[in-house]
């Protein structure tokens, strides 16, 4: 690995360690808010990165920009309202992230010549990843595979005759998952990435002026 690769990952921990805690904990938040304490009696609503780490879900998101948490333990049976819970719940991880990329892109905006300056430069890479990663798992979140948040806000929508391959998904989904990711770092298919790099440079431009460059 050259220098120069080993400085984008050291810059892309910071901002990467920053939107995983802060989806995780605004599951646990939002759920509280909802009548569930499980994730603030395991310790979970806390800004610790530490709390949230799967190791191997993190070097996975380091290399191939996919990766998982630690999902934040939820009792549903607690919601004050189960519907309501549910899918607040589980959104409130992908709109948390999309929330924490508005002020990295709007950064980028205001100082869009950082990357000329090579003392600012880090800087500038930093935002830009900050900016990407948590649009990146805000669309990599709503892909309605379990154990994905978007499974599990589709499902509360649909007919209870589609429990069954709900339940089935539940059990192989994390497995599908893989494979699929898989099979497009091998392809080169675009089979996620169809979706999350439109999402991220139309967003992305939105926030910061220009497309983003990760």
């Amino acid at each position: 690995m050259n220098s120069h690769i080993f400085a984008i990952y050291l810059l892309s921990l910071p901002p990467l360690l920053l939107a995983i805690t802060f989806h995780e904990f605004f599951h646990g938040y939002i759920a509280l808010r909802m009548g569930d304490p499980t994730a603030k009696d395991a310790g979970r609503l806390s800004f610790n990165p530490l709390r949230h780490i799967d190791p191997i879900g993190f070097i996975a998101l380091i290399l191939f920009k996919f990766g998982w948490a630690r999902p934040v333990p939820i009792t549903p049976a607690n919601f004050y309202n189960y519907r309501q819970g549910m899918l607040l719940t589980s959104l409130a991880g992908p709109f948390s992230n999309f929330l924490l990329a508005v002020p990295f892109g709007v950064l980028l905006r205001i100082f869009p010549n950082l990357w000329a300056d090579r003392l600012l430069m880090p800087v500038w890479i930093m935002l830009q990843l900050g900016m990407s990663y948590n649009l990146i798992l805000c669309a990599f979140n709503l892909i309605p595979i379990p154990p994905l948040d978007g499974s599990k806000a589709l499902f509360l929508f649909l007919p209870a005759r589609y429990a069954r391959i709900e339940f089935w998904l539940e059990r192989y989904g994390f497995i599908i998952l893989i494979g699929l990711m898989v099979f497009e770092q091998l392809t080169g298919i675009p089979i996620f990435w169809g979706w999350i790099n439109p999402f991220k440079n139309f967003l992305g431009k939105i926030l910061s002026g220009t497309l983003p460059i990760i």
